[in-house]
């Protein structure tokens, strides 16, 4: 195989991995516009990447702080550093349904999310990837404890 098909292979691989990973995966340019939209946020949200391409993402997900996220990105794209969130502080960044309605404890999904910033290649960071994890069981276990604590 030569080095261009296996480089090729390889990068199919890679776009495979980001479209079924078990994280949603958005990545946004400075003026908030989404560049990429995975298969994980396209299961939850019913937004397909295509229709999600180059839309704000405050005008898609009205229920997202707009003055509170761009704070905390605005850190990021500035430092060049991570920013967290975690369900503690704010239950979801995206309000998706539980993924068990039948069996769930909860009307929506828990998330925690990282910002990272996305350098290019003059090392300034022009995009900034969002990582949404889905972490509403372990947010119900943790209420439950709380709960149980105060009986």
């Amino acid at each position: 195989m030569s080095t261009d098909n296996q480089g090729m292979t390889e990068f199919h691989w890679f776009m495979d991995i980001l479209q079924t990973i078990d994280v949603g995966l958005v990545v946004l340019d400075r003026t908030y516009n989404i560049k990429l939209w995975n298969g994980f946020m396209e299961n939850h949200s019913g937004i397909r990447p295509d229709q999600a391409k180059d839309q704000v993402l405050f005008d898609l997900f009205e229920e997202i702080d707009e003055s509170w996220f761009k704070k905390k990105a605005e850190a990021v794209f500035l430092l060049n550093t991570r920013a967290f969130t975690i369900s503690d502080q704010r239950p979801f960044l995206f309000k998706f349904k539980n993924n068990f309605p039948i069996t769930g404890r909860a009307d929506f999904m828990y998330q925690n999310a990282t910002i990272i910033p996305l350098n290019n290649t003059s090392g300034e960071t022009a995009h900034i990837c969002l990582i949404i994890y889905d972490v509403t069981s372990a947010a119900l276990n943790k209420k439950s404890l709380d709960s149980n604590k105060d009986c």
